[in-house]
């Protein structure tokens, strides 16, 4: 079965019987908290009966559409604590917590589970729609795969950091950071490879940062660091120390290293005539096209 299929869509929830018992666990739930189709994000399948199953065929209680995801993937039955998982023998495998499946799981409260390039995250607790509407807001700020900021925070933070740095007299840096041949990667190795890789420099990059710098996915394979209160030199030292760690960084997805190299193109407020976010984010932008387009694996300030 082939990784190769790029657009992937939620398609429909089959209940086989919406009758739900009076044991424990009956408002338990998962949300999609990433996908493809982003008008999909927030979904909720509240698991009501032992045997629900999830895969691509039709006759599933959960339908995911996608080559990676197999025919029939994975169920979900009840246990005396709550609910397992059981992968079903998936072409791709079923991921908890971005461990492979090998074993029957007992799910605890907000682990996440992938099935091919979909991630839903199980909800449990004595106030499951609090918990759903917590995940809700947190689908609004933070990238599902990544788990860091995604675009829409970057931009709203972005707004208030020129503000105050306009009002303080305080430099900001921005960098714009880029994976090299990332299409490479999935034609290559596959899209659950390449979604291996994003999470991975993700994590790679955000242990590095401080905590009032903001670190966001931009889209697809770009990546943007938001760096308050940074002048040139500070900047500098950072794109680099980010640029180097990926570089010397192994990517091993099940026993095959993918070489992951990327550049970096940092910009300041201060050299703006127009200081304003839009503006520093395409001087940013601009400066990772002339680094990759001098050769890729750089930084350019």
């Amino acid at each position: 079965m082939s990784d190769g299929e790029e657009q992937t869509r939620v398609t429909s929830i089959h209940v086989m019987n919406p009758e739900k018992d009076d044991r424990r666990g009956q408002d338990d739930c998962l949300v999609l908290i990433y996908a493809k189709d982003q008008q999909q994000l927030g979904k909720r399948f509240v698991l009501q009966q032992s045997g629900m199953t999830c895969g691509r065929g039709q006759d599933n209680h959960i339908v995911f559409e996608g080559d990676s995801v197999s025919r029939k993937h994975c169920h979900f039955d009840r246990v005396p604590n709550g609910w397992a998982i059981v992968d079903d023998h998936s072409t791709n495998g079923t991921y908890v917590n971005d461990v492979l499946l090998e074993t029957p799981k007992v799910l605890e409260s907000g682990d996440r589970i992938k099935v091919g390039p979909m991630i839903m995250k199980y909800l449990s607790g004595n106030d499951v729609e609090t918990l759903y509407h917590e995940e809700i807001y947190q689908i609004t700020i933070i990238d599902g795969l990544t788990q860091i900021h995604n675009k829409r925070h970057l931009q709203e933070s972005i707004e208030k950091e020129v503000t105050r740095a306009h009002r303080y007299g305080r430099e900001l840096a921005c960098m714009m950071i880029d994976v090299h041949h990332f299409k490479k990667v999935n034609d290559t190795h596959g899209h659950l490879a390449g979604d291996y890789v994003l999470k991975q420099l993700a994590a790679l990059v955000k242990v590095r940062l401080r905590p009032e710098e903001v670190f966001a996915r931009y889209g697809g394979e770009e990546f943007c660091i938001l760096a308050p209160e940074t002048g040139a030199e500070g900047a500098r030292t950072l794109a680099e120390a980010v640029r180097k760690k990926i570089a010397d960084a192994k990517f091993v997805f099940q026993g095959e290293r993918i070489i992951c190299t990327i550049s970096i193109g940092v910009a300041l407020l201060s050299e703006l005539e127009q200081r304003d976010g839009n503006s520093l984010l395409k001087l940013a932008d601009e400066r990772l096209f002339q680094a990759k387009r001098a050769g890729r694996n750089r930084v350019v300030s």
